[in-house]
């Protein structure tokens, strides 16, 4: 029979790959955690980044439409021969020009010149019909530019309100699609949580119920050793110093109670400091699960405030374009479309020479 020292050995050797067995466990745990974490980081980066592709798309749009508007409005209402003092500053008005006089019917005679009164002119009645007529011919093209700016106006208006329509849809559809990646995010780490926590649990009951086993096999043994028993037999045996005849064996010697005691001794350091190992794993755990709390709750703060900041950008550009919209139309109304023909208009012909 050996010494109880070889069982106290074979119960350290045992503890020793339990726990190397455990930290194993815990790290690929911990990069499962870590990996899933970049996994989510990730996915919300990219769902970040196509927002801020979509919301520079429509700026960049809404710009080159407003810009073209713009640039169509003064080709068409505001070119330089429709000014009213286009025939100061007409660059052409000497090649039109005709001469001094060309006859004595000559109507581009002035008062100075003497060469035609009041009173005189043959043609005042045909040129008076003429000149009617051409106003009125004026005033029909005027009313149907009128009319075909305000048809174009309308269906850019209508264009512009059905792709506003279309980008607040887009904008509502990714905003859906990011709440439901959330809750999967959300409902995917509470799985993991879950089964980590009732692994956690199984292997907390699996080492309580190896303790408890070891602690009754290290009692019967201690019950069943010969120093309990106070067995009075005691010899040495011819085969070694190590070997001795259980029939006349009474005991061991100072030097093996010594050695008994600084391996329980051995024992119980090794037993708290596996214990403060377990206690610091937990720790930890708790930790992470406090700082993955953490991090989710300053992520949907931070994604709240961006989708506040996003609102509030959409609204301001509306708002911004409702008063462009506003402002043209005061500009139309109050300083283009001012010089609308009256009677007074058509009756200011023929009432002079010139």
């Amino acid at each position: 029979m050996e010494p109880e020292g070889c069982n106290f050995k074979m119960v350290s050797q045992q503890g020793d790959y339990n726990a190397w067995a455990s930290q194993i466990h815990d790290r690929k745990i911990q990069e499962a955690t870590e990996k899933a974490k970049h996994e989510m980081m990730g996915a919300e980066m990219r769902q970040n980044d196509c927002i801020t592709c979509l919301l520079e798309q429509r700026q960049q749009r809404d710009r080159r439409d407003l810009e073209k508007a713009i640039n169509e409005f003064r080709q068409t209402f505001q070119r330089p021969e429709n000014r009213r003092e286009f025939d100061l500053s007409n660059p052409l008005a000497l090649k039109k020009d005709v001469p001094a006089r060309l006859s004595d019917q000559d109507t581009c005679n002035t008062i100075s010149g003497l060469q035609k009164f009041m009173g005189e002119d043959l043609n005042a009645k045909e040129r008076k019909k003429a000149q009617e007529e051409q106003n009125r011919e004026w005033a029909r093209e005027q009313q149907r530019t009128w009319n075909a700016a305000l048809a174009k106006y309308k269906l850019e208006e209508d264009a512009f309100t059905k792709t506003r329509l279309e980008l607040d849809q887009a904008a509502m559809d990714l905003q859906k699609l990011e709440l439901t990646s959330r809750r999967v995010a959300c409902a995917t780490v509470k799985d993991f949580n879950k089964v980590q926590m009732l692994e956690v649990m199984e292997r907390k009951r699996h080492e309580r119920r190896q303790e408890e086993e070891d602690n009754m096999a290290e009692i019967i043994n201690t019950l069943q050793n010969d120093f309990f028993s106070e067995n009075p037999q005691q010899a040495a045996s011819s085969s070694g110093p190590h070997r001795v005849l259980l029939d006349r064996w009474k005991g061991m010697s100072k030097e093996q109670l010594e050695e008994i005691r600084l391996i329980q001794k051995q024992q119980i350091h090794e037993k708290q400091r596996l214990q403060e190992e377990e206690r610091k794993r937990e720790w930890d755990w708790d930790q992470q699960r406090i700082q993955a709390a953490r991090a989710n709750l300053l992520s949907e703060r931070r994604q709240k405030r961006l989708n506040r900041e996003l609102r509030r950008a959409m609204d301001n550009k509306n708002l911004n374009l409702a008063q462009e919209h506003k402002d043209l139309q005061d500009y139309l109304k109050e300083e283009v479309y001012t010089n609308c023909p009256t009677a007074q208009y058509f009756m200011q012909f023929n009432t002079s020479s010139k």
